[in-house]
């Protein structure tokens, strides 16, 4: 049987990585010749929220959930090897992982050492629908898993926080750190971050498609609506590295030993769900999504717990803000590494779905 060439990106997604790099530049450029634009940033909040990064967000989230087909939820949550790979590798795996990462890298440093673990506990439930469409993952599964992921999160960050910082370092003769976390602020990241543009996206489709048909909506408003998604991600990551960028800056030795185990972790959770996913034989999207979603973490939750509970200049704090620093850049590499794992380990599918921003013919 004659197999497809594996999906490439665009080339708006070539050139993405070095727009990426760009808006990094940008917003640590403003950072530090115009640090009127962070306090600005910082002025607009709700409870430990920038408004505006949220709305950088919604945009960046909007046209990738507007694209999901939410009639096929059904058939994703009856996946039971998919549902039970992704809980495994998202609140077992990857928790103990930048546990024991953070340990063996940061034994001396307990303010990082604490917040890489507090980036650990916050699962990803936004910029992994951006690499999840890249990688021509499956959509429907990643907002599916997406959503399954915010509802553990509501109930199970306080839990497993005292579990990791205190019950279990306690187990192992390790010293503990006493920490209350905000269930208000865990459930404001679920509602701004996923269920606004999730709300949005489902309305689109129903009522694109009842009042105008579904080739209308496929063919002509989610072309129009693409170019949101890359737009709305470089906007968020100008605005985050012109808020926190000082912080960075004037830290670069510790930034760089908060980086080395968060580069690992994303590169070794990364592995381990797409080796799971084909082990188990969920097919490649799945697997390109099994693996996204696993690796990918929800820094703004992150950042925001940290500088709820430990205050904005604390070393808690910092090492959240480093996370997107790291995970960004590598996420993007690992989109390429999916798609070279795809053209050699898996056959490729007549219908792989369109990479983020390509356009649909009209």
């Amino acid at each position: 049987m004659s197999t497809q060439a594996p999906a490439r990106l665009g080339t708006t997604d070539r050139l993405l990585p070095v727009w990426i790099i760009a808006a990094m530049a940008s917003g640590l450029l403003l950072a530090v010749f115009a640090p009127a634009v962070g306090k600005f940033l910082h002025a607009f909040t709700i409870g430990s929220v920038s408004v505006p990064i949220a709305v950088g967000l919604l945009v960046m989230m909007y046209p990738v959930l507007a694209k999901v087909q939410y009639s096929d939820a059904g058939a994703v949550a009856r996946d039971r090897t998919l549902m039970i790979s992704s809980l495994v590798m998202n609140w077992l795996v990857g928790p103990a992982l930048m546990f024991t990462l953070a340990w063996i890298f940061l034994p001396d440093l307990p303010e990082y050492r604490t917040g890489l673990i507090i980036v650990g506990l916050a699962r990803c439930i936004a910029m992994v629908m951006i690499w999840n469409d890249l990688a021509c993952g499956d959509r429907e599964a990643a907002a599916f898993l997406v959503a399954i992921n915010s509802v553990f999160q509501v109930g199970a960050f306080g839990a497993l926080g005292w579990f990791y910082l205190q019950v279990l370092p306690s187990w192992l003769g390790l010293p503990t750190t006493s920490v209350e976390f905000s269930f208000w602020a865990i459930t404001l990241s679920v509602i701004i971050f996923l269920g606004i543009p999730l709300l949005a996206g489902y309305l689109s489709r129903r009522i694109g498609e009842k009042t105008r048909g579904r080739d209308w909506y496929e063919q002509k408003f989610l072309p129009r609506i693409s170019p949101l998604a890359v737009g709305g991600l470089l906007l968020t990551i100008v605005m985050l590295f012109a808020l926190q960028g000082q912080q960075v800056i004037d830290r670069p030795w510790d930034v760089a030993r908060i980086a080395l185990p968060l580069l690992a972790y994303f590169v070794v959770t990364f592995l381990l769900g797409f080796g799971l996913g084909l082990l188990v034989g969920l097919g490649y999207e799945r697997t390109a999504t099994l693996a996204f979603t696993a690796a990918g973490n929800n820094f703004e939750l992150a950042i925001a717990v940290a500088i709820g509970t430990f205050g904005a200049t604390s070393g808690q704090a910092l090492a959240g803000i480093v996370g997107p620093l790291i995970e960004v850049p590598v996420l993007v590499a690992l989109v390429y590494v999916s798609l070279w794992l795809r053209g050699r380990l898996f056959r490729a599918s007549a219908d792989t779905p369109a990479p983020l921003t390509e356009k649909v013919a009209s």
